[in-house]
């Protein structure tokens, strides 16, 4: 008798891909290069397809310029709520972050009063879906009393103080931060850390300008820090705010933990011997500990780029060097300053892609930060070709001045959030379109947090 001939198991129709309600067209930043592409957006304002053809309609051609994902900034103070008189707020914050290339950005939590329970997370977050025109994150403060896990049902995940810094919030003893940072792993949320070892500041000095700032509060106390993290739970996303050398980038990277970089660190100095106005913390280092942050940054050794955004009006900053608050403005200026860097190359274009976009949408775990099926539409044009002097007055933060008046930088031209136009020709066209979104919890169970990919 034959053998009975064996048929091969079919598989099940492919579910059609959703028709696209636009397909934008153009020169982008695909899969590490420039190219000429074509993608099309649904009416969720997710990717649906990227090929050299999509079938679809409306089209929108986008020109000579090249798009670029927009980026995801990890750090920024925008003061609400607040007193009126603060240099932020949601609005205009959002509205800087929208010109800047920015679709979304963690909002930290040192406000007046702090986001440090479930109810202030919760009024942050109505704020939030009301007045915001970019996406924000809304972290919440890790306090002694504070029940982390209830907070982590709302927030977006935390931020740990080890050293004072501008805000009302009750830094924790270092006894204390052992059980903070296990109850924090199982939120699954990240935890981002400003570290700095109060224990290695230098009472003696009295800075009056931004060289003994650096000495007050030295190198020593961030690698102190950064130190006293290397037993963390291993299933922690254990995120370094804004490293100022290469030592505390090293460290933080050999114990787990992810790291950013700011502008500020990377293309300014304490050997300036500035005012309150580049009063920051941690402080500007000297020249040669700056110029060997950057060089790490451009080779890809610090994988995220983060603005540190934190405005005071110009009142406040002018105030004795001693009683001034910290922090300088930057969202609205990050990516443009990086961006000119690219023109002149002085920094590889996939280096602020990756340090801007795609890392901190890995970091996060969101769907975004990449052209490609299954983001969302976020993406902004560039013209290479046209490079401006930064000035003040030309930009849209509340607090009125920028630490980096007088550089080159190259704004973008058009800006889209999930497929919609916020910036038309440099000018904010959007509305309070953001959404309060959450970074994606991992399971407490997993047994190591999100690695980032090695730096190539």
């Amino acid at each position: 008798m034959p053998a009975r001939r064996r048929g091969r198991i079919r598989e099940p129709p492919a579910e059609p891909e959703p028709e696209p309600v636009i397909v934008f067209e153009g020169r982008g930043y695909w899969r590490g290069r420039i190219t000429e592409l074509e993608f099309g957006v649904d009416p969720e304002g997710m990717i649906t397809r990227v090929a050299k053809n999509v079938r679809g309609s409306p089209r929108r051609n986008l020109g000579d310029r090249v798009v670029l994902p927009s980026g995801i900034d990890l750090h920024a103070h925008f003061r609400d709520p607040g007193p009126p008189e603060s240099g932020e707020n949601l609005d205009s914050g959002t509205v800087s972050a929208a010109l800047g290339g920015i679709s979304a950005a963690v909002d930290m939590p040192n406000t007046i009063p702090p986001t440090t329970s479930v109810e202030r997370v919760v009024d942050k977050i109505s704020r939030i879906r009301t007045r915001a025109h970019v996406d924000i994150l809304p972290y919440a403060a890790v306090t002694a009393g504070a029940s982390l896990r209830r907070l982590g049902l709302v927030a977006a995940g935390f931020k740990l103080f080890l050293a004072p810094t501008t805000g009302e919030i009750k830094v924790p003893e270092p006894a204390e931060v052992p059980r903070l940072l296990a109850e924090i792993e199982s939120t699954g949320l990240p935890v981002h850390v400003h570290a700095e070892d109060p224990a290695k500041f230098n009472p003696r000095e009295t800075p009056t300008e931004t060289d003994a700032w650096d000495r007050s509060r030295p190198e020593a106390a961030e690698l102190s820090a950064i130190e006293q993290l290397r037993e963390h739970p291993p299933g922690l996303r254990l995120h370094i705010a804004h490293v100022t050398t290469v030592a505390s980038a090293q460290r933080a990277r050999e114990i787990g933990a992810g790291t950013e970089a700011t502008p500020h660190h990377l293309l300014l100095s304490s050997s300036l011997f500035g005012t309150a106005f580049q009063k920051v913390n941690p402080p500007l280092r000297t020249e040669s500990t700056r110029a060997a942050l950057f060089q790490r940054f451009k080779e890809g050794g610090i994988p995220m780029l983060a603005s540190d955004h934190a405005p005071h009006p110009i009142s406040r900053k002018e105030a004795p060097f001693a009683e001034a608050p910290s922090g300088v403005p930057g969202i609205e200026t990050m990516v443009p300053l990086m961006l000119e860097l690219v023109r002149r190359t002085e920094l590889p274009l996939p280096v602020l892609v990756r340090a801007v976009a795609r890392n901190p949408a890995y970091h996060l775990g969101l769907p975004r930060g990449r052209l490609e099926k299954g983001c969302e539409a976020n993406f902004f044009t560039v013209d290479f070709r046209t490079s401006r002097i930064l000035q003040a007055r030309s930009l849209t933060t509340r607090c009125g001045w920028t630490p980096f008046e007088g550089r080159a930088a190259i704004f973008p031209v058009d800006h889209y959030l999930r497929g919609s136009r916020i910036v038309e020709d440099g000018e904010f066209v959007g509305g309070p379109r953001g959404k309060a979104i959450r970074a994606t919890p991992l399971v407490p169970a997993t047994p190591k947090g999100p690695t980032l990919p090695a730096p190539t």
